[in-house]
């Protein structure tokens, strides 16, 4: 069992041509459940700016703009993964093997990344590679 774990949230895109990272938080928790709670906190709190509740705030007339029923709703897709247990549950277990696992989701101009490993697993050769979850 992996007792510390490093997290990191990082929100991609391009900027004259090149593909840019901008860091949205790092947080090294002491525990997998710290870990986790990390996670599903920093989904929720993009998932929110990019699309406001409307009862939880008030929003500026126009603020808000409706996009294509086409387009990726990064948002739902992350709200989705916070609820899912299943999928919550299948973390804990790969961060608990000490294991990388990468939860990414975009939309037509930004990619979001959320990051788990285990603090043990950095200081130790990989031999597995890394999970990634598909959340759409």
């Amino acid at each position: 069992m992996h007792d510390e774990f490093l997290c990191h949230v990082t929100a991609y895109g391009v900027c004259d041509g090149r593909r840019i990272g901008v860091p949205l938080g790092t947080y090294r928790a002491p525990t997998l459940a710290l870990a986790l709670w990390w996670l599903r906190d920093r989904a929720s709190w993009i998932a929110e700016r990019l699309d406001p509740q409307p009862e939880g705030t008030r929003i500026p007339p126009h603020a808000l703009v409706p996009v294509a029923d086409t387009a990726p709703d990064v948002p739902r897709l992350l709200r989705a993964w916070c609820a899912d247990l299943d999928r919550q549950e299948l973390v804990a277990d790969e961060l608990a093997v000490g294991r990388l696992v990468r939860i990414a989701v975009s939309d037509e101009t930004t990619e979001y990344e959320l990051l788990a490993e285990s603090v043990d697993a950095l200081r130790m050769q990989r031999t597995i590679p890394p999970l990634v979850m598909p959340v759409g």
